[in-house]
């Protein structure tokens, strides 16, 4: 078993299989399944498994700036949101990092355009590896806006 580290309740993180460097994080015990800002969510066939492409916009309050995805499809589930609602979403299976560490997570794929971060980590994804400490953010360090500009631009 891995010994637990302790982050902050905002966390700046990558999901290199993704091409996304830097990503700033929710990290909410709050929610069971992780999500990611993503907008035309297409389904298509590869090599007889499904999978999705999707766009992402790493930078909050920047919709100039696209990063265009693809993962193997793991599931379409029902997932309700932090307003009640419910939302049948796609599901993808991808390496996260965070700490110099890295693992694989689920991630929702939804429209975060109105939240206040691109991508929410939740607690399936942390068990047995993360502690929060709400009064931190950013434990890691923080990426700056020219640094930014240099993974995406």
């Amino acid at each position: 078993m891995n010994t637990k580290f302790i982050v902050g309740n905002a966390e700046w993180c990558a999901l290199p299989e993704l091409n996304l460097p830097a990503i700033r994080a929710r990290i909410d015990s709050g929610a069971k399944t992780s999500s990611i800002h993503a907008y035309n969510i297409t389904q298509f066939e590869r090599d007889n498994s499904s999978w999705v492409s999707f766009e992402v916009h790493p930078i909050k309050k920047d919709n100039a700036t696209v990063v265009f995805c693809e993962a193997e499809l793991v599931d379409r589930r029902e997932v309700k949101s932090s307003n009640g609602t419910t939302e049948k979403r796609f599901v993808i299976k991808t390496p996260f990092s965070i700490n110099d560490q890295t693992w694989d997570i689920e991630l929702t794929l939804t429209n975060r355009d109105s939240m206040g971060f691109r991508m929410l980590l939740g607690r399936e994804a942390m068990q047995e590896r993360i502690l929060i400490d709400p009064s931190s953010k950013s434990i890691f360090g923080k990426v700056t806006k020219k640094q930014m500009h240099s993974y995406y631009c």
